[in-house]
C-alpha cells in the first residue's frame, strides 16, 4: 500500500512511501482509508511545532473515513463493508478526560490516516451518517467533534442564544452549523467580506472584518444590545483571547480551542473574575460525543462544508494550501 510519511519535519520532506498492507490482530479492524480532512493541527505535526519531540517517522493526519474490509478475531462493534470514521483519540472513549484517555491522538502519539490501509482497534472507530460522502465524513473526527463539544456540551447553547464564531475554518463553520441547528444566533468575524458572504448563506447573522474592524468586540456588544455573546468559539489563540473576554456576557462561556494567532500582551484576568465568564478548554471529544454528534447530523441531514478536495499524491499542496489560510470549511485529501 502507499502511505505518507514525516521522515523529517517540514512539508517539503513530507515522503510518498510503500509499506506493506497491514493485517488486523483480535480486537482490530482494517480500514481501506477513502478520503482524510486536514487540521491545522495537521499542519503544526508536519512543520514540528506541535511536538518538537515525537517519534519519527510519523503517518500523519487526524481525520479519515473509510470501509471496514476485514476484522481480526473477537471483533463484534464492526462489521466488514460498514462505513467508518477513526476517533481523535483512540483511549478517550467515554466519560471525562484523563491522562490516559488523552494519549494515543491519530497522526501525532500514533500513526495517523494518510494511508491506503490503516489498522485501528474495533472501539477506534464510529459509523458514518449515510448521507455524506467519503469526503464529507472524513471532516467529522477533530473539527466537527470539536464544535460539537463546544456548542452542545461547553456552551448549552439553546435556542435564541448567541454564539461568536472566528473565521471561517473547518471547527467555525462547523459551530455555526450546529448553532443554528439548535436555534441560536450566530455572529462572526474574518478578514475576508467574500468569506463572510460564503458563511451569511449557511445561516450567519451578521459579521465583522476584523482588519477593518480590530476593535471587534465592540461590534458584539453593538449587536448584542450590550449583553454580549452567550459563547464564543475562541480559535484565535493569545492573539485574539482579549477580544473575546470583552465580547462575551457576563456569565457566558469562551470554549478556547485555537492557537493560530501569538501576542506579546499579558492577559489581563480581571474581566473574568468581573464577568465570571467559564473559560473551558476544548481538546476534540470522546468517542460518545462523536456518536451524540452523527446521531443529530443523520436527524438534520448536515452537510460538512468541504473546500478543495486534493489527489492522494497532492499532500504536499493540501498541506500549503492549509497553511496560507485561504480555505472556508475542510480541506481533503482524496484517497481511493
Amino acid at each position: 500500500m502507499k502511505l505518507w510519511r514525516i521522515p523529517a519535519f517540514g512539508i517539503d520532506r513530507l515522503e510518498l512511501s510503500e509499506a506493506p498492507e497491514p493485517k488486523p490482530r483480535a480486537g482490530e479492524v482494517l480500514v481501506k482509508v477513502r478520503a482524510v480532512s486536514l487540521n491545522y493541527r495537521d499542519l503544526l505535526v508536519t512543520l514540528g511545532h506541535y511536538n518538537p519531540k515525537m517519534s519519527l517517522p510519523r503517518i500523519p493526519v487526524s481525520d479519515g473515513a473509510g470501509e471496514v474490509v476485514a476484522i481480526g478475531e473477537g471483533v463484534t462493534q464492526v462489521k466488514t463493508g460498514q462505513r467508518v470514521a477513526g476517533i481523535f483519540m483512540q483511549n478517550w472513549l467515554d466519560g471525562a478526560p484523563n491522562a490516559q484517555k488523552h494519549r494515543g491522538a491519530l497522526g501525532g502519539d500514533i500513526d495517523g490516516m494518510l494511508a491506503e490501509y490503516v489498522v485501528l482497534h474495533e472501539s477506534g472507530v464510529v459509523p458514518v451518517p449515510d448521507h455524506l460522502n467519503w469526503e464529507e465524513a472524513a471532516t467529522l473526527p477533530c473539527a466537527g467533534v470539536t464544535a460539537w463539544n463546544a456548542v452542545v456540551h461547553a456552551g448549552r447553547i439553546k435556542a435564541g442564544d448567541t454564539v461568536l464564531i472566528q473565521g471561517t475554518g473547518g471547527v467555525s463553520i462547523f459551530a455555526l452549523q450546529f448553532a443554528k441547528a439548535l436555534g441560536a444566533r450566530v455572529l462572526g468575524t474574518s478578514s475576508s467580506n467574500e468569506k463572510l458572504e460564503r458563511a451569511s448563506k449557511l445561516g450567519l447573522d451578521a459579521g465583522v472584518n476584523y482588519k477593518q474592524t480590530p476593535d471587534w468586540a465592540r461590534w458584539v456588544l453593538q449587536q448584542t444590545n450590550g449583553e454580549g455573546a452567550d459563547l464564543v468559539v475562541e480559535v484565535g489563540g493569545a492573539g485574539t483571547f482579549t477580544q473575546s473576554l470583552k465580547a462575551v456576557r457576563i456569565g457566558g462561556t469562551v470554549a478556547q480551542i485555537g492557537v493560530l494567532s501569538q501576542t506579546s500582551e499579558s492577559v489581563n484576568v480581571v474581566p473574568i473574575l468581573h464577568g465570571q465568564i467559564h473559560i473551558q478548554g476544548i481538546y476534540v471529544g470522546s468517542r460518545a460525543h462523536f456518536l451524540e454528534m452523527n446521531r443529530a447530523i443523520t436527524q438534520t441531514k448536515l452537510k460538512s462544508i468541504v473546500d478543495e478536495i486534493f489527489a492522494f499524491n497532492q499532500a504536499q499542496d493540501a498541506l500549503r494550501r492549509m497553511e496560507s489560510g485561504t480555505h472556508f470549511g475542510k480541506l481533503v485529501i482524496r484517497v481511493a
